[in-house]
Formats: C-alpha cells, structure tokens, sequence
C-alpha cells in the first residue's frame, strides 16, 4: 500500500465543514463554483463512542471529502432527525458553515487547554479511521464550531490519499465513493 502524506501540522487549521440538506446537489455546486475535486463520499460514516452535550448519540451521517491546497473542505448530511452538534447548527441558523477543524498531536492536552479556558465541548466522538474529534462552542466568537481532530497515522493517510488525488485533477469523476474504514463499525 502507498502511503501518503497530507502535510497536516498540529494547531493549524486543515478543515473547513459545511453541513447540507443534499450532498449530491452540494458537491455539485462546489464543483461548479470553486473548480474543487473530485469529492470522496463516505455513506453512512462511521461513528463510535459519540457524545453530545454530554449524552450518548447514535446519528446517521454522509461524508463528503476535497482538497484544494492544503484546505480540507468537507460536506457533512444527517440522515436522521436525531439531536446532534449537526442539528444544533441547522436549527441555529440553517444550512451552511458548520466548523473549522485545527489539527493536534496532543488531543487530550488541547482538549483539557480548551475545557480550562472555560470553552465548552458540546460534542466528541472515535471517527472511523480511529482518531478522536470533539466540537468546541466558538459559535460568538467565529461564528461556527471549531473541531479538535487528533493527528493519528489513518488521518494522515486518509487526508494525504484524498490530497494527492484533487492535486491537477483533471475534471473527471468528480465523485468518487470510499468505503467505511476498515475495521469500523456502525
């Protein structure tokens, strides 16, 4: 197997998420738009150990993964109705701007700098590639959520593989499935 290499750097921001109604329709328009491709979907993302606002959670999302650069740009649709960081957002103000993400080797340590700080963590979860992520309330001050996402070797891999692929893309098949990660569970 290759390995890739995303280039992902700790405390920088590598993600910029949308929550949509459609992910098709989106990834459509983002292609027509901002030329950025192809998209690599995950149905039916897998998803462990989910907590929002402190209880547990079991939600039904659809992934949509692009590079452009060194920008991760992600599509994120609930499938269910199920009360999730996802829903908040919606309900908040609706479609659109969801989170940025920053990147951390030391996912325990930022997540405690941020609980100390007094910013609330409304949500956490084990994503399937295995790394852990959590959603910091930064709604006031940025106007969106603000994703810890752990630096673990499959999240390079994965971001690595979906960089190398949208680098000189040349247009065709603009979306492309990706199968849950392996040894993931729903």
């Amino acid at each position: 197997m290759q390995l890739f290499s995303s280039g992902l750097r700790g405390g920088s921001i590598v993600q910029v998420a949308h929550i949509v109604e459609d992910l098709q329709a989106s990834m459509q328009r983002w292609t027509r738009q901002s030329g950025v491709g192809p998209f690599f979907v995950i149905e039916h993302f897998p998803l462990k150990n989910v907590l929002h606002r402190g209880e547990p959670c079991d939600l039904d999302i659809h992934v949509a993964l692009t590079f452009s650069g060194s920008t991760c740009f992600e599509l994120i649709q609930q499938n269910d109705q199920t009360p999730s960081v996802y829903r908040e957002v919606i309900a908040r103000r609706g479609y659109g701007l969801h989170h940025v993400a920053i990147a951390t080797d030391t996912f325990d340590a930022e997540v405690a700098k941020r609980s100390a700080a007094g910013d609330s963590i409304i949500a956490s979860a084990l994503v399937g590639v295995g790394a852990r992520v959590a959603y910091v309330d930064t709604f006031s001050e940025l106007g969106c959520l603000l994703e810890i996402i752990e630096l673990a070797p499959p999240v390079e891999q994965l971001f690595g593989f979906i960089q190398t692929s949208c680098a000189g893309w040349d247009g065709k098949d603009p979306v492309r499935q990706l199968p849950p990660p392996s040894g993931a569970a729903r």
